[in-house]
């Protein structure tokens, strides 16, 4: 079995000029928003709420330490020569809109024609995992997953699809529930086929989204 492994880039997380806030420092922060919205953070159901939110964050999050490029760079050649349609459908989402730091949730449908090798389809999970749990629009995060797909594997052809609810228009504002947002982004013949297209598209398919 050949496998690839393309060199890994660090993190593209964050400017290394700024310092992270210790835990004390943002568990004083959930107390100041807990004044803010009237309440009293040292009343009994409330006394460990910053601490609980801090651990929350820490999963919500947790894409900032994850590095995409890293993920997918462990690939196998020994593929008897397969170049037809790899798709994972419905992959779970769970984000967090970058505008008002509520829920986004959904699913992913990822799909690429390999050129020579392919990676674990559980990769392809983790990539839309480590782009979701950061602090997000749908549209930047449908893109970034391509791009890394096809920055890494190089392969003839990307393609995703992201359907999900946002709480920002659903709990607040509009108030608008059972709202799905959906965005794509095809790449290299997904885009130049439409026929391509289509079989990926079928192949998503439509389904209830995810409850939150």
């Amino acid at each position: 079995m050949n496998i690839t492994v393309t060199p890994a880039r660090s993190p593209a997380s964050e400017d290394q000029s700024r310092t992270r806030p210790s835990r004390e420092e943002a568990e004083a922060a959930v107390r100041t928003l807990l004044l803010w919205a009237g309440d009293d953070p040292e009343r009994e159901g409330l006394r460990d709420t910053p601490a609980r939110v801090a651990r929350a964050y820490e999963e919500f999050f947790a894409g900032y330490a994850e590095d995409p490029v890293e993920i997918l760079a462990r690939s196998f050649e020994e593929t008897d020569g397969y170049d037809e349609m790899v798709v994972l459908r419905d992959i779970r989402l769970e984000s967090h809109c970058e505008h008002h730091m509520v829920p986004i949730i959904g699913r992913a449908h990822v799909a690429y024609l390999p050129a020579g090798r392919v990676v674990g389809i559980s990769k392809l999970a983790r990539v839309v995992e480590a782009y979701a749990r950061r602090l997000q629009i749908q549209e930047k995060l449908t893109a970034q997953i391509a791009n890394s797909i096809q920055e890494v594997l190089q392969p003839r052809g990307v393609a995703v699809v992201v359907e999900a609810g946002h709480q920002c228009m659903t709990t607040r504002g509009v108030h608008k529930p059972g709202v799905a947002m959906i965005t794509s982004r095809m790449l290299g013949e997904f885009r130049t086929d439409p026929s391509l297209r289509r079989e990926f598209l079928a192949m998503a398919g439509r389904r209830p989204l995810p409850e939150a």
